[in-house]
């Protein structure tokens, strides 16, 4: 696995003793791996966390970034091949909910890993396309698009060289994801817990209840109160969602 150190972030856990459970968790547009140090520092023993690194950010800002949904994936999904660690789940937010799915598609079938569940967090459903152009604005259009989102720390938008070291990663992720055309038909077949804001302007309740469609096994949707970064003020119950919908992946492998 010579690609995990540079694309897979360990948040919590110890690689060489790989706990019952492994959470992989994929960042929003314009997001790293240090979004989720919140799911570290909360983290149960028997739960391994990793995060995946994009490259154009953080310790890997040098390397070029990529705009294509596929070989994205591909890079990801080398990354976790082959898996030697505890049952594997992905949480993915936003864009990342997205990866998420696309990665675990192609790990089952190419390799027969199954991913036990998958949390998509603040996305529509792959086949609810919406036509988006904020790739294609200027620097101020995309500046106003992060700070109705929330998410990004305001001093960061404030700052003239914080915000020319992000606005490229942010523009690369929103080409990828406007791009991106998921298929109807396209199916995991893992349980899947889908979670939102009740007011999030990227992704209404119905939409992200049609995730229910892409799935050969069970789905839910459990509502947050805010935004499409409902995460902010919501991390303890976030937390405690996804855990305990873990845990009994956790007993059956040491039962």
């Amino acid at each position: 696995m010579s690609d995990r150190n540079q694309w897979l972030q360990q948040l919590h856990g110890d690689a060489a003793r790989p706990a019952p459970v492994a959470l992989v968790c994929f960042p929003h547009a314009g997001g790293a791996a240090s979004y989720f140090f919140r799911f570290g520092r909360s983290a149960p023993a028997w739960l391994d966390v990793w995060a995946v690194q994009y490259p154009g950010r953080q310790d890997r800002r040098t390397e070029p970034m990529i705009d294509d949904e596929p070989e994205l994936t591909e890079h990801i999904f080398r990354a976790l091949t082959p898996w030697r660690g505890g049952a594997l789940a992905f949480f993915g937010h936003s864009m990342g909910a997205v990866l998420a799915f696309e990665t675990a598609r192609r790990l089952g079938k190419a390799t027969g890993t199954r991913v036990v569940r998958l949390f998509a967090s603040g996305r529509r459903a792959p086949s609810r396309y919406q036509p988006g152009t904020v790739h294609l604005s200027g620097d101020q259009a995309l500046l106003a698009e992060l700070r109705s989102l929330g998410g990004t720390n305001a001093m960061v938008l404030e700052d003239p060289e914080l915000r020319d070291m992000i606005l490229p990663a942010v523009r690369n992720d929103y080409r990828l994801i406007e791009r991106y055309r998921g298929s109807p038909a396209a199916r995991v077949d893992c349980p899947i817990t889908v979670l939102v804001g009740d007011d999030d302007p990227m992704t209404s309740v119905e939409e992200a209840e049609a995730w229910a469609t892409h799935t050969t096994s069970t789905a839910e949707t459990i509502l947050f109160p805010g935004g499409h970064f409902y995460l902010e003020n919501s991390s303890a119950r976030l937390a405690k969602e996804v855990f305990s919908r873990l845990e009994p992946y956790a007993a059956a492998s040491t039962g």
